[in-house]
């Protein structure tokens, strides 16, 4: 399917976005990679918990810089080549993952290369959308585009649970670690009759009273922190607790690890239902009280779901799905929200400085969980057992508990703001 260029600003779902959707679906894959194989790479190559979530951790550090990078690069190159070129270097260097990757150390270097590769693959296609579409139609672009990534993320969860019994981590590796170069093929067959200009240098902002001296942006900003310290820990420890569960159970490991893959798979999907249904429903009510209710709800969970080891399968599987829901469900609206409380002009700077802090805090997480997951289960014969997961998954509540401190101190903020806009008579002042 090819994309001609148009005068026409783009007004619908067509063909160029279901191209650009299916590119993000395939860059998706390799996302979750190490994630559902960690059962049993802990085991083969013999790693702490804390080794093991330095690896993730690695790989979102690196992501969270290139990001930045990526971002403001695309002002004066076009974001278009740097998103072909961001796809085509994460495909070799996925590939070299999947190939090479065989223990901590050389997994540590390849994952986080693997990372900083995928920096132009967000920020380049959100602007590349915008470019091509009409303001009032961009959101139903963009939330198409972001609902791709959590559609990857849930079929590398699915693949690795088919390929993990029959082949191992080698195969899981090597199909999931595939994605990027389809990806970057697809991607070049939609945009290769698209022309993206770069926007050109912006105008001068005073960074610091713009958004660092912003009150209700800092809080959003710090919420976005906070969101991805519990996500991210989330999502990269889940698919191993899920394994424990079932091995608990009296599953085998690689089957235990290809199962917790596929439960997993639907915690993505349930992520996906939440990006749409959250940022919808922020634009009918208050946005601050939607993320206080998400953020308190997913402290809730970062603070039970760990403990549910041991309980029947389908009530951890249930926690667990209303855990993905609440989690996620907040990122749009914070999105929507920040760029409200913005200058148009600082908005690009605002949310490169929130990728840095945000990924990094993300970034920091699993190795956090990994520390306490050591500090918490003993050794037996030489071998650590891990059979609790409860204070582990309580640092991520931590996160959560910020998160929302967050979202109550905007939303009195936004109050204050609007009793002081009117006056005695509830009039606005001039």
């Amino acid at each position: 399917m090819t994309a001609d260029v148009s005068v026409e600003k783009r007004t619908r779902f067509d063909g160029w976005l279901a191209g650009i959707c299916a590119s993000r679906v395939f860059n998706g894959l390799v996302f979750m990679s190490y994630a559902a194989a960690l059962p049993v790479l802990q085991r083969e190559w013999e790693m702490s918990a804390a080794q093991a979530g330095a690896i993730a951790s690695g790989f979102q550090m690196g992501y969270a810089v290139s990001l930045v990078v990526f971002s403001s690069v695309a002002d004066r190159i076009s974001p278009k080549r740097l998103y072909l070129w961001s796809l085509f270097t994460a495909g070799v260097f996925s590939l070299g993952f999947a190939f090479f990757a065989r223990g901590f150390a050389s997994a540590l270097v390849l994952h986080t290369v693997v990372g900083i590769s995928l920096g132009g693959t967000y920020t380049t296609g959100v602007m590349i959308i915008a470019d091509q579409y009409v303001a009032r139609h961009r959101g139903m672009a963009v939330g198409f585009f972001i609902a791709s990534t959590s559609c990857g993320y849930a079929f590398s969860l699915a693949i690795s649970g088919v390929a993990i019994p029959v082949g191992g981590y080698t195969l899981s590796f090597l199909l999931t670690c595939l994605g990027p170069i389809l990806g970057w093929f697809r991607a070049w067959i939609t945009l290769r009759r698209t022309a993206v200009p770069a926007a050109g240098r912006r105008k001068e902002q005073r960074f610091t009273r713009e958004v660092l001296g912003n009150r209700p942006a800092m809080l959003l900003i710090w919420g976005y922190i906070c969101h991805n310290w519990e996500l991210l820990g989330m999502w990269s420890w889940t698919p191993a607790f899920l394994a424990a569960c079932l091995a608990q159970a009296g599953s085998m490991q690689a089957s235990a690890a290809g199962y917790g893959a596929f439960i997993t798979a639907s915690f993505h999907f349930v992520g996906l239902l939440a990006s749409f249904s959250m940022g919808a429903l922020s634009d009918r009510m208050d946005r601050a009280r939607i993320l206080l209710i998400l953020a308190a709800a997913g402290m809730a969970c970062s603070f039970l779901f760990g403990w549910s080891a041991g309980w029947p399968l389908a009530l951890v599987v249930g926690i667990g799905l209303v855990y993905a829901f609440t989690a996620l469900g907040d990122s749009p609206v914070l999105s929507a929200a920040l760029t409200e409380e913005v200058d148009a002009a600082c908005l690009g700077v605002a949310l490169g400085f929130r990728s840095l802090v945000g990924f990094g805090a993300g970034a920091v997480a699993p190795v956090a969980f990994g520390v306490v997951l050591d500090w918490t289960n003993p050794v037996i014969d030489g071998q650590r057992v891990y059979a609790d997961w409860g204070w582990a998954f309580s640092v991520l509540g931590l996160g959560g508990g910020g998160a929302a401190w967050a979202a109550f101190r905007f939303g009195r903020s936004r109050r204050q703001e609007t009793r002081g806009q009117l006056n005695p008579a509830g009039e606005k002042e001039t």
